[in-house]
């Protein structure tokens, strides 16, 4: 298996410099990562870095709350593809979700979805460790209906990441026609392959490196 091709590399610090973006390029690069998942500010950069390779640029979106106005993330989602993002990981509103309130949710993804369709792939971050699992199926459920192409366990700036049972569940929830990503404490091989065979089809690690080099 080339676990590379699973690996959406992550550099998302809020301390992040250009020069830590370029090395997180040449490692994608390098490694044959799937995409190098960058803060909006870096899109473009990180763009110009891979432009001429296979690596895609992924840009999180309303990261890490979920917290901003429909409006925001889908103006936030077209200048990233705009700048080049090939992938848009955006959070959910997820207050809303634990409010009972679906239909806002559902709105606040199809924002994004309607922007990017035809331009860029959409992940929804659904922020498994704030959920319960009845909320983490009816998250999943939302996306699907909003017409997302992934479902994602995680930001990572949280209280926890992703774990082989919420992978499982998500799979379940969405079924075969969307993927799910794991992100969030992925640090090893072992762990990164565990999830894939849980149902990941994409992994969000930052120690992309470690993960293919140390199994």
């Amino acid at each position: 298996m080339d676990i590379a091709k699973y690996i959406d590399h992550a550099v998302l610090k809020p301390e992040t410099t250009e020069t830590e973006v370029k090395k997180a390029c040449e490692e994608a690069k390098k490694y044959g990562f799937y995409s190098v998942c960058v803060n909006g500010a870096n899109v473009a950069f990180a763009y110009e870095q891979l432009k001429e390779t296979d690596v895609k640029v992924a840009a999180v979106i309303g990261f890490p709350l979920g917290a901003m106005t429909s409006e925001v993330k889908a103006f936030e989602a077209k200048n990233v593809i705009d700048n080049g993002a090939g992938e848009i990981d955006m959070v959910i509103n997820i207050g809303a979700l634990k409010e009972g309130n679906t239909e806002k949710v559902l709105d606040d993804i199809k924002a994004v979805v309607d922007i990017a369709k035809g331009r860029a792939i959409v992940k929804v971050i659904i922020e498994t460790c704030l959920l319960t699992d009845k909320e983490k199926i009816q998250a999943c459920k939302l996306a699907k209906k909003a017409g997302a192409h992934f479902v994602k366990t995680s930001t990572g700036f949280n209280t926890g990441g992703a774990t082989v049972e919420d992978v499982k569940l998500m799979k379940e929830a969405v079924g075969p026609e969307m993927g799910v990503k794991a992100s969030g404490g992925i640090r090893d091989f072992k762990t990164a392959l565990a999830m894939i065979e849980a149902g990941a089809t994409r992994i969000g690690a930052g120690a992309s490196v470690d993960i293919v080099k140390l199994r």
